[in-house]
Parts: structure tokens; C-alpha cells; sequence
């Protein structure tokens, strides 16, 4: 069963990164993982990611080519899969899903259901099940990298992303790992979800710029 009640994340807490030290200190603290888990925690609708070619062809409306993008990254989440079994490490990733689907979200549930073909732990959960959770304002981005780190990833209200605050301290990435792990419980696996809700769907009609 989910927690009762969401833990406080106070930015004084942590350190603020510009989005070049978040993404490197990410990088170097994910490579020394061994045998432990992490959690991941996504609650925007929709993110204006770089870097990704499916993404871009998303953006320009042209969904059969973004799908056909995704399909090529086979050999890197192939790869990405022997790495963390190498060490050890098991990534969780909960996925809150407000229905109508957007444009952006209907593409993510498509990416997440490939990297869950792979090995990936992807479950969703509803807006409305978190909802109790959010009369002060929408959950967190959040990583929990190996049960030591926390970091809350910064976006721009378009989705942009703006970096990260870190946190170390024990008691605030215990509790937010044990809030993400129990929504995970809670939630629905992301193939189960995806032929129940998203398999059917048309292509979206209104894409992003």
C-alpha cells in the first residue's frame, strides 16, 4: 500500500547543480553502484527532452518515424541491461499517468514498455491515486540513486530541463525511497498498462511543436 502521507523536501537540504555538474555527478555515482536498487519517480506530462532523435521526430509530428527512431535503440538498452546486471543494480521507475494521455506521454509509454522488454522495472500509477498527495502541488521529479542520493530534477514550466538539487542527507533519501517504493507496490506493470490503455490509441493529433 502506498505511504499515508508524502515526506518534506526542503531545498535548503540540498545542493543545487546546473544541469552539466547534475548530469556528470549522476553519471560517475551510477558507474560505482554494486548490488543495490534505485527509484525514479515521474510526474510531468510532458518533458521537451535532447538528445533523443525518436523525441525529435515527436516534436515534428512525425510519430511513425519517432516509433521507428525508438525501435533502433535495441543494441543501447541490450547493452545498458548487461551493465547494470553486471553490477548488481535493479532501476524502478513509477510512472504517474493522467488520462487523457498527452502527445508527449503516449510516446513515453511507448519507450518505457521497450526498455521494460529489456529488463527495465516500469509500473504506472494514476493521477487520481496520488491525488490525496498533491493539494499543496504536484509530486516531485525524484532519483533515488542506490539508497545514498537524492535528486530532485529541475524543470522549466515548458519542460525544459534546469539541473538538479541533490540531497545526502539519510533521512531524507530513506523516506523518499520508501514513498516511491510503495507507490511502485501499488502500481500496475507498464505492459499490462500499455495494452490496456495506450495500444489502441491513434496516433495523436495534436503534437507538440
Amino acid at each position: 500500500m502506498p505511504e499515508t502521507y508524502v515526506p518534506a523536501l526542503l531545498p535548503e537540504r540540498g545542493e543545487r547543480l546546473v544541469r552539466e555538474v547534475y548530469r556528470k555527478d549522476f553519471r560517475e555515482r551510477s558507474a560505482v553502484l554494486r548490488d543495490v536498487s534505485s527509484w525514479k519517480l515521474e510526474r510531468r506530462q510532458h518533458f521537451e527532452e535532447q538528445g533523443s532523435p525518436s523525441r525529435d521526430a515527436l516534436r515534428r509530428g512525425e510519430w511513425e518515424e519517432s516509433l521507428r527512431l525508438m525501435g533502433e535503440r535495441r543494441d543501447a538498452l541490450a547493452a545498458t541491461a548487461r551493465q547494470d546486471e553486471r553490477q548488481g543494480h535493479v532501476f524502478h521507475r513509477v510512472r504517474v499517468v493522467e488520462e487523457p494521455l498527452t502527445p508527449y506521454l503516449q510516446w513515453e509509454l511507448h519507450s518505457l514498455r521497450q526498455q521494460a522488454r529489456f529488463g527495465a522495472r516500469v509500473r504506472v500509477v494514476s493521477a487520481e491515486s496520488v491525488a490525496a498527495f498533491e493539494r499543496s502541488g504536484p509530486l516531485p521529479e525524484l532519483v533515488v540513486l542506490g539508497g545514498r542520493t537524492l535528486f530532485n530534477i529541475l524543470y522549466s514550466e515548458a519542460g525544459h530541463p534546469q539541473g538538479a538539487i541533490r540531497f545526502t542527507e539519510p533521512d531524507v533519501v530513506t523516506e523518499w525511497e520508501h514513498y516511491i517504493k510503495s507507490l511502485y507496490e501499488s502500481g500496475e506493470e507498464i505492459a499490462s498498462y500499455f495494452e490496456r490503455a495506450v495500444a489502441h490509441l491513434p496516433v495523436p493529433t495534436s503534437l507538440p511543436e
